[in-house]
């Protein structure tokens, strides 16, 4: 699957929207990829979850589990996990800090791939990462559907993703789109 496969996915799903946003990290952007979306649609979400998963073992094939941070992450993680037959888990947030619940385990020296359906500053990456760590299991690579990063972010590990993008982002305070009297929306789930 190709980075243009993927983004007209994207399109023909109405998930590259574009106007004034709010992004999960606080950044501004002019565009915004709802990747639940694409993920609607089964076929769509197996499509982009066996691709992913072909990326992420051409990295290194020895996976235990695929873990992603709810909400976003889910199904990707759930698709990627189901195409390589391992456990795909998530954490979520309690008390604002990302945490495995339900009854999750990751073993003491498990691995497993960590991914996500959108990067734009790593940030909810790395704190799945460190959710691995602390239970004692390590991540050998990351992924994600889409890096609207242009390939900038740094997360330490091995990653992939299906689609990069460089699409600014922006402070509020320096966003043109604020100082052109417009209103950031906030499409995402938190």
């Amino acid at each position: 699957m190709t980075q243009d496969d993927v983004l007209e996915l994207f399109k023909k799903s109405g998930a590259l929207l574009e106007g004034h946003f709010r992004l999960t990290s606080g950044l501004h952007s002019d565009r915004y990829l709802q990747c639940a979306l694409v993920l609607q649609h089964p076929q769509q979400a197996a499509v982009l979850g066996a691709a992913l998963a072909a990326r992420l073992r051409e990295l290194d094939s020895t996976a235990d589990f695929v873990i992603a941070p709810a909400l976003g992450g889910i199904l990707v993680a759930h698709e990627v996990a189901r195409n390589i037959g391992v456990r795909g888990l998530f954490a979520e947030r309690q008390d604002r800090v990302l945490t495995l619940r339900r009854g999750f385990r990751i073993e003491p020296g498990e691995r497993g791939y960590v991914v996500e359906d959108v990067v734009t500053t790593g940030g909810s990456t790395r704190e799945t990462m460190d959710v691995v760590e602390q239970a004692g299991g390590i991540v050998i690579a990351a992924g994600s559907l889409i890096d609207r990063s242009g390939g900038k972010v740094d997360l330490g590990t091995p990653r992939v993703a299906l689609a990069v993008l460089d699409v600014p982002t922006f402070t509020p305070e320096e966003c043109p789109l604020c100082k052109a009297g417009s209103q950031a929306v906030k499409p995402g789930s938190r």
